[in-house]
């Protein structure tokens, strides 16, 4: 029996052609978007020379504000706090900074030549001043200003709060670009994680804007924006249903199942000893031997 000859005119009961595929995005008579035009790829190396961005999350009075303060230098910080008043550090703060226009303003402004960090502490409290600032300028879709954020309506605040915080992140990427580092010091809180793999469980996470339903959620957006995301938290033990432990402290560098964290940089847990630096000579020196 010889071959079967399939061919578009015999295949099927049809008898008819078979219709041609849709051309590929790009090929030859593939429909444009409009406003869309083809143009020639360009390719380059990635950028060595940009900054690093690093979240630090914690308790109080663990040292968060001292490790930032250990950062390749001049640092200078944004004390939303006022914390450092207490603090025997060698840095300079950026002076006028009460409301969340101030705060922008003073990123958009000129006179940082010769800064090599910029640190915010707390970005906990930035967002506190992003959603005074929404309050001041949001009206509700009726026209009137509200008093807090659920006066929007069901979340409708929280989306208006992250749209006032989002620009932010913005302001700071035109540092980062320019070479400089930025780190923001968060406080910390403990949530439930849903776990589809088990049971849920609860971990230490920033301190940020998070609805259950995920959108709108600025600690979630922060995480990601992140080079780096360390939690600093107290060695402590469960030993007869109570905490024990002796004041020592771990720099947590990636995700623990007790802490949210990510670094491109640094795997393993690492022992702080508050006037030590425990981790930017790791980073910088590996940023270092990376260039070239």
């Amino acid at each position: 029996m010889g071959k079967a000859n399939f061919t578009p005119s015999n295949v099927g009961n049809h008898g008819g052609d078979i219709p041609k595929p849709p051309p590929l995005p790009g090929r030859s008579g593939a429909p444009q978007q409009a406003g869309i035009a083809p143009r020639t790829v360009r390719f380059r190396k990635p950028d060595r020379g940009r900054g690093l961005k690093t979240g630090i999350y914690g308790p109080g009075g663990i040292g968060k504000t001292s490790l930032a303060a250990m950062a390749p230098g001049p640092v200078v910080f944004f004390d939303l706090d006022r914390s450092l008043g207490v603090l025997d550090l060698d840095v300079d703060i950026i002076e006028d900074i009460h409301t969340w226009a101030d705060l922008r303003s003073a990123l958009q402004g000129d006179g940082w030549d010769g800064v090599r960090t910029i640190v915010i502490d707390s970005v906990t409290k930035a967002e506190e001043m992003a959603i005074a600032h929404t309050l001041e300028t949001v009206r509700h879709e009726k026209g009137m200003l509200v008093t807090s954020i659920e006066g929007y309506g069901f979340g409708k605040g929280v989306q208006h709060v992250f749209g006032t915080f989002l620009p932010l992140l913005a302001d700071l990427d035109r540092h980062v670009m320019a070479g400089r580092n930025v780190i923001l010091i968060a406080h910390d809180c403990t949530e439930t994680v849903p776990n589809p793999a088990g049971d849920d469980y609860i971990r230490y996470e920033p301190r940020l804007q998070s609805p259950k339903s995920g959108k709108a959620s600025i600690r979630h957006r922060f995480r990601e924006e992140m080079d780096n995301l360390w939690f600093i938290g107290y060695d402590v033990i469960a030993k007869d249903n109570k905490g024990v432990g002796s004041g020592t402290r771990t720099i947590y560098p990636t995700e623990q199942p007790h802490c949210m964290a990510k670094s491109r940089t640094i795997q393993e847990p690492i022992e702080y000893i508050p006037g030590i630096d425990p981790v930017w000579h790791l980073i910088f020196n590996k940023e270092k031997s990376n260039v070239g």
